[in-house]
């Protein structure tokens, strides 16, 4: 064999195993390069091959706080703290910021105390003692104590939760509460708005947004609430008039941007819509998936489909799930129900509500896209499904002939005599479902006995017209469900207990 035989031999093929510290580097890289989401991607990665470095941790720390998400970036922090490595001290001058910017100043008072009783000349001392004298001057200058908006945080975070679950009557109740107590707090009543307005209590809605704009004239979000709900009641008169008032608004704050720009992309405006959208874009505002999925569509009707392409690459790039989900992919629907909304139904199978997610699943069934999503990871592989979750998506996907009843089958039969009368399933309409599978949920938690679908189907109705203040008297409902009225009274005590 000749001493050059060896370039005739193949070439081994050496193996690419990245580490944890390869994708940390990538990860301050990108940080360094103020390109936020990419660096928190590549953070998370580190952190999943090395889930007890605490440097990992808290450089993801502090990108998730500069991106916004302080309770996130909290989390991380007290895992630091109290598992990792509880000499770390700088960590408490961390959560002592976040906890500032959520409004929590009993929490960042308390962080940013014990950072300097641990580093009394520390890199961030200085930083620590003003903040420190800034929420006493702030508390001096408003005579106010700094510490009590602790618990408006806490009622603001569990209403979010009462809306994002469908539970608008439980969410009403805690807006009030927190407007009784902090009088002008404009984003509870704005919330409770929207609540009225889900709840199809549409009076109130109106009345609470007339409160906000006698009391705060101009607040840039019960405007835009205003015309969203003018929009869905079809009142093109004053949609018309309130985007004239909109398209004079100038906004300094990028959040009002934000809203702006996707109260117009919502109602159809998309031109005014690209035009604040693509200037926060322009000025380095680091949105979510959320704006770019609005700059997508603005630029997408305006014919910019490079734009429109691209902004989307940035909505996949936070979101992978979402590849092959275009929003220009639906929007030749024969249908304008949740049912026939692909994107829609995506968002509800994420949630973090289980209510929302069975909700989901019913849509999916009713779609012209079933056959897509039932092909999706979002089903196949969602980590949230409980038991019940599995077992609708199984009876959806291929019920089999042989197959013992559950729960979820008495639940999908009476969501189906719902649709038989409530359909193609609208802003109003996704509320009632919302509710019979709240009611669902905690009959199966207490354990009650599921039978008679159309005694449940017609009590849920019932129940809904109540809140909404709607009147149809239990005979009419009665007898659309071809049962008694002492029936529909029996299951109307059940709902009317399992909803609190």
């Amino acid at each position: 064999m000749s001493k050059d035989s060896k370039f005739g031999q193949q070439a081994k093929i050496l193996t690419f195993h990245p580490t944890g510290e390869y994708y940390f580097t990538k990860g301050l890289k990108a940080y360094h390069r103020r390109e936020l989401p990419k660096s928190k991607k590549y953070l998370e990665r580190a952190l999943e091959l090395e889930p007890a470095e605490p440097m990992i941790a808290c450089q993801l720390a502090i990108t998730c706080s500069e991106i916004g998400e302080y309770n996130y970036s909290n989390n991380l922090l007290e895992n630091i703290l109290d598992v990792m490595d509880p000499y770390m001290s700088e960590c408490h001058y961390f959560l002592a910021n976040n906890y500032a910017h959520l409004g929590m100043f009993k929490e960042a008072y308390r962080h940013a105390s014990a950072y300097l009783d641990k580093e009394e000349d520390g890199e961030f001392s200085d930083d620590a003692e003003d903040l420190l004298e800034l929420i006493t001057f702030e508390s001096d200058e408003s005579e106010e104590n700094p510490f009590k908006h602790d618990g408006l945080i806490t009622k603001q975070e569990q209403a979010r939760e009462y809306l994002e679950s469908g539970n608008f009557p439980k969410a009403i109740e805690v807006l009030k509460e927190t407007i009784a107590e902090y009088e002008d707090y404009w984003s509870a009543y704005n919330n409770l708005a929207l609540a009225y307005f889900y709840l199809g209590q549409v009076n109130e809605a109106f009345a609470t947004l007339d409160e906000v704009l006698e009391k705060s004239p101009g607040n840039l979000h019960a405007l835009c609430n205003l015309v969203v709900f003018h929009h869905y009641q079809q009142d093109e008169a004053k949609v018309e008039e309130l985007i004239q008032m909109l398209e004079k608004i100038r906004p300094m704050l990028s959040e009002h941007r934000f809203k702006l720009g996707a109260t117009f992309a919502l109602i159809g405006n998309y031109a005014s819509a690209y035009k604040w959208l693509k200037v926060l874009q322009r000025q380095g505002f680091e949105g979510d998936g959320t704006f770019y999925y609005w700059l997508t569509i603005s630029a997408y009707h305006l014919g910019h489909e490079q734009a429109a392409k691209k902004a989307w690459k940035k909505v996949v790039e936070m979101n992978p799930e979402k590849e092959g989900m275009e929003p220009w992919g639906d929007m030749n629907a024969t249908s304008d129900g949740f049912e026939h909304h692909f994107p829609s139904i995506i968002k509800r199978l994420e949630s973090e509500f289980i209510e929302e997610r069975l909700f989901a699943i019913f849509l999916l069934k009713h779609s012209v896209h079933k056959q897509k999503l039932l092909k999706n990871q979002v089903l196949n592989l969602n980590q949230n499904f409980t038991d019940l979750e599995r077992d609708y998506a199984e009876l959806v996907q291929a019920p089999a002939k042989d197959r013992q009843l559950t729960p979820i089958d008495f639940a999908d039969r009476t969501a189906e005599l719902l649709y038989q009368h409530f359909q193609p399933i609208q802003l109003n309409e996704a509320g009632l479902y919302l509710m019979w599978f709240s009611v669902f949920i905690e009959a199966v938690k207490s354990e009650q006995k599921l039978n008679n679908p159309a005694g449940w189907a017609s009590a849920v109705e019932y129940v809904w017209n109540q809140l909404k203040n709607e009147k149809a008297s239990k005979q009419a409902i009665a007898d659309k469900h071809f049962i008694s009225v002492s029936t529909l009274s029996k299951y109307v005590k059940l709902v009317q207990t399992l909803l609190g």
